[in-house]
């Protein structure tokens, strides 16, 4: 792990000292790439810098200890169990930030929500998911845009999908695709009974041109006029557009815009991010078929997560995780529930990591 902090290190101050160059400056797509393996190698250069001055901090508190001076000596030895604590966290920080890179984690994604088993009620908490995601997006300084919707008559949705842009964008959504399932009472519920509804999240890595080309051959593109609930026309255009991806039949509609040519262009970006979702699947897939385990497969039959709303509770069952304030994670303030659920799947990629190298090394013997 050294070697390979010490390499990262260098790489780091060659990259920094190519920033300062006029070539690069003047270069703009060379000078935008340094500046994103800039960011990326500066929390694990930051934390490995820490990581050296504690272990010298450490080595001096050593030699403190053989002080003849006993005040001094119980000084040093209070700081010194402090420091190795410190140390012990510094370094599990370290394998955790020299993890293999999601290569998807700096992309933007497309979010998609899906009424499931429950009718109305699942159409309204599709709604209100949508709304705890966009005010997170909003606070973490993250874009939104709609990109697809289907109203339910009741005010939810049966089917939204948005495009969320920053950096990051991926990484922050990435553990969210699954069945998240709701307990409550329904408005229309006269007897006070709790009913359970379920509602599909899935989130996909925005794919650009390049990633995934489409051959114009390979689409059916049909257009007609837009309709509300109920189905009544809103539009006396046809602007509508539902684009069917013939190789494997995939099927996009957008009739939020008036123009053709903006739904057009909505429903290939939703294409794109489920055609480069497919290819991460079978990837994943293939990989799962080599391994015991699937370390945050983002498989979407899987149930995640329970939001009770008579208890107040969320519970995400993939790492038996419960907190009492519904309320204010509806708000968005689910940053730190986050957290806990990425470095739950760091730390079992991490344990993955380490049983593979373990094996290699025995297999090496």
């Amino acid at each position: 792990m050294l070697e390979r902090l010490e390499e990262v290190e260098k790489r780091f101050e060659l990259v920094e000292s190519r920033l300062g160059q006029p070539e690069v400056v003047n270069d703009l797509a060379t000078y935008q790439k340094f500046v994103r393996e800039h960011s990326e190698l500066v929390k694990v250069v930051e934390a490995y810098r820490l990581y050296k001055k504690t272990k010298k901090q450490i080595a001096g508190n050593r030699e403190l200890l053989r002080d003849p001076d006993p005040e001094i000596k119980a000084l040093a030895k209070e700081e010194l169990e402090s420091l190795e604590q410190e140390l012990e966290s510094l370094e599990a920080k370290l394998k955790t930030l020299l993890l293999p890179k999601d290569p998807n984690d700096d992309k933007d994604v497309i979010l998609e929500i899906r009424a499931g088993t429950g009718g109305d009620e699942a159409a309204l908490f599709a709604a209100d998911l949508f709304r705890m995601y966009s005010r997170y997006a909003e606070i973490r300084g993250f874009g939104v845009e709609i990109l697809v919707s289907h109203p339910a008559g009741v005010g939810g949705f049966k089917e939204i999908s948005a495009s969320i842009s920053g950096q990051g964008a991926y990484s922050a959504f990435k553990y969210e695709s699954g069945t998240h399932r709701v307990q409550r009472v329904p408005t229309t519920e006269a007897q006070g009974r709790i009913h359970t509804s379920a509602v599909t999240v899935a989130v996909l890595p925005e794919a650009d041109e390049v990633e995934i080309h489409i051959e114009p051959n390979e689409l059916k593109v049909d257009v007609y006029r837009s309709t509300g609930p109920g189905g009544q026309s809103v539009n006396t255009t046809d602007s509508a557009v539902r684009i069917t991806h013939l190789p494997t039949g995939l099927v996009v509609i957008c009739q939020d815009e008036k123009s053709q040519h903006k739904n057009k262009a909505k429903a290939l970006k939703v294409l794109r991010a489920r055609l480069l979702d497919q290819k991460i699947q079978e990837q994943n897939d293939q990989i799962a078929a080599t391994r015991k385990s699937q370390v945050g497969s983002g498989d979407r039959s899987e149930r995640i997560r329970t939001y009770n709303f008579p208890q107040g509770r969320i519970t995400d069952h993939r790492i038996g995780l419960t907190v009492h304030r519904l309320e204010s994670m509806l708000e968005g303030e689910i940053q730190d529930f986050l957290d806990t659920i990425a470095t739950h799947f760091q730390s079992e990629a991490l344990k993955g990591e380490i049983e593979s190298s373990g094996q290699g090394h025995e297999e090496n013997q």
